[in-house]
């Protein structure tokens, strides 16, 4: 025989109730929601298996949320970045890039389309990195001075090296490289590390300069050689490089940097909800290993601290541009 249920026991059972279908719907909610992680670069390159890396394993840490990596390549990530610039500020869309379209397009196209300081801002730092100089497998240099008097022989004092984007970081190392050893080098523009690579592997082209992630596992198998890299020490990675400043030439040791980044307005909520989620990731041994095994120097960094870093890296490559008498185009 059932027994009468009291008006206190039903109102708890209804409050129960109501208590679990919001918890399924706050589950739904999170299961259903896609983060966009903007690439500015091609499949295949560094930043792309970076992104892809990071972006599954996000997935967890977001309440099972999907993210799906974009890639929209061209122009040295210039497209990804006035993709996020149109997106709405819900959190949803983020941009994971390094220091070229932040701290350098600006400086260097006259009307890049967007305004880092105005239209972005900082969400997760997550490593630092340098670029390197290389060359390819059928160049008979084995280091970097063989290389200059390579070209001065074989080439008249005259070559020609890769860059994965015009008016790059690397492109401006070119341009120093060649006035420091009074050579003729001309930067070639890619759109992107994954074409360079597959010329580089080809030997459609003797050298480029490019990050070590973007090296990292071609220089491990013998198919190129990384004959110097920027920065203040030798990498972990490639102990027997030497950097550039053993090599004479200084100025060169401020490190670049991969972070996020979200529309200007995104709630400072849904900023330090990804910023937690990306420095439990990276904190993973799978994930730090990963990461580092490619030649970054992994490391969290809060939405302020990645502000600080990119304002001061940008400074340094200001005056860097302007002394190479550069003019926007």
């Amino acid at each position: 025989m059932n027994q009468p249920v009291s008006p206190r026991r039903r109102r708890l059972l209804q409050a129960a109730a109501a208590t679990s279908l919001l918890a399924g719907a706050g589950i739904a909610r999170a299961q259903s929601r896609t983060i966009h992680l903007l690439v500015g670069f091609p499949p295949g390159g560094g930043t792309d298996a970076i992104a892809r890396i990071l972006g599954d394993a996000l997935k967890d840490e977001l309440g099972g949320a999907t993210v799906l990596v974009e890639n929209k390549p061209g122009a040295g990530g210039q497209l990804a970045a006035q993709a996020l610039k149109a997106a709405a500020p819900d959190g949803n869309t983020l941009f994971l890039t390094h220091d070229h379209t932040i701290s350098i397009l600006p400086q260097v196209v006259k009307t890049p389309g967007f305004d880092p300081a105005k239209d972005f801002v900082p969400v997760a730092g997550f490593a630092t990195f340098v670029n390197a100089f290389a060359v390819s497998g059928g160049t008979p240099a084995k280091s970097f001075n063989e290389y200059v008097a390579w070209v001065r022989s074989a080439g008249g004092g005259k070559g020609v090296v890769g860059v994965p984007a015009p008016a790059s970081v690397p492109e401006f190392l070119v341009k120093v490289i060649g006035e420091k050893n009074k050579l003729d080098l001309v930067a070639a523009p890619y759109r992107g590390s994954a074409p360079l690579m597959a010329d580089m592997l080809g030997n459609q082209i003797a050298a480029g300069v490019a990050s070590i992630p973007d090296f990292i596992e071609n220089h491990k198998s013998g198919k190129l050689r990384v004959v110097a890299v920027l920065g203040g020490a030798r990498q972990a990675v490639m102990p027997d490089v030497p950097t550039f400043a053993e090599l004479g030439l200084a100025g060169f040791e401020d490190v670049p940097y991969y972070g996020l980044f979200a529309p200007a307005g995104t709630p400072r909520t849904a900023i330090d909800q990804i910023a937690a989620a990306v420095a439990k990731v990276i904190a993973r041994p799978a994930v730090h290993e990963r990461l580092t095994a490619m030649g970054l120097t992994v490391g969290a960094m809060s939405p302020d601290q990645l502000g600080q870093r990119e304002r001061a890296y940008t400074a340094v490559w200001t005056r860097i541009i302007k002394a190479t008498g550069f003019v926007p185009q």
